[in-house]
């Protein structure tokens, strides 16, 4: 069951900032990001695969924000989609701050019955996506010497799980990629840090999860519940904002349980 969470107050922790969300349609952690980073006065540009989804969450944001918010059909497994993903950042908001990374594939099979192009494909939208995006930011953020980077990974990226070989790969590679990355985008003043959260409902989730393995993955957690997305939304927002200026290469994560 999704429970409902009190909204807080906008508090002006990005203001002025500009934002690209990827994976930012619909009612995930993604679209609650971009949300709330509208909320906190920043510009975001919001980027999916799915341009109906990506239009109807855009005019949604819009109707609240009609001057702040702009989307781009980005594929991340695709070279040139990345490109334009950026260059269209500095026609429609004269650049961008924040790169928050939230592309990813899920995938559910034993190792044995985990076929090669399952495994690529994991990969290459979870974690070579990250990489394709983050290569990208870091070349136009490394002009500005200025910037934050975050990155969304998984607790699955620490804790065992039957059937998340894939997922869990991919997920644990992007902890190894932002550690090795805010090493050396520190030397030119941008962080970069990632969100581990556990698992949060959305309507998209529960259409697609069997209702057994959502239970299970419901009744590991302390607090007796899922998180919501927008409670992975306000962690991500915190490593955005100037609040977190000291912290680079860090996993911040959102769940109860033990790693």
């Amino acid at each position: 069951m999704i429970h409902p969470v009190s909204p807080q107050p906008a508090t002006g922790l990005l203001q002025g900032k500009r934002v690209i969300v990827t994976a930012a349609a619909g009612s995930g952690i993604g679209g609650a990001t971009a949300r709330r980073c509208v909320e906190e006065g920043a510009w975001v540009l919001l980027s999916d695969q799915h341009e109906g989804r990506l239009e109807r969450t855009c005019a949604a944001l819009r109707s609240t924000h009609p001057h702040s918010v702009f989307a781009v059909p980005c594929d991340v497994t695709r070279e040139e989609d990345v490109e334009t993903l950026f260059a269209r950042a500095e026609v429609e908001m004269g650049g961008f701050d924040v790169l928050v990374n939230n592309a990813g594939l899920g995938h559910s099979a034993a190792v044995t019955d985990t076929s090669d192009a399952d495994w690529n494909r994991v990969l290459e939208v979870t974690l070579t996506g990250t990489f394709r995006c983050m290569r990208a930011a870091l070349r136009c953020l490394r002009e500005r010497a200025a910037g934050a980077i975050v990155n969304v990974s998984s607790v699955t990226a620490h804790r065992a799980e039957k059937g998340q070989s894939a997922y869990a790969a991919a997920k644990a590679g992007v902890l190894a990629l932002t550690r090795c990355a805010a090493l050396e985008a520190a030397e030119f003043g941008v962080r970069i840090n990632a969100v581990v959260p556990t698992i949060a409902l959305h309507s998209h989730l529960t259409r697609v999860a069997a209702p057994e393995y959502l239970d299970e993955m419901i009744a590991l957690q302390p607090q007796g519940r899922a998180a919501e997305p927008v409670e992975i939304a306000n962690a991500i927002v915190f490593l955005a904002s100037d609040l977190a200026s000291y912290l680079t290469g860090e996993s911040l994560s959102i769940s109860g349980q033990r790693a």
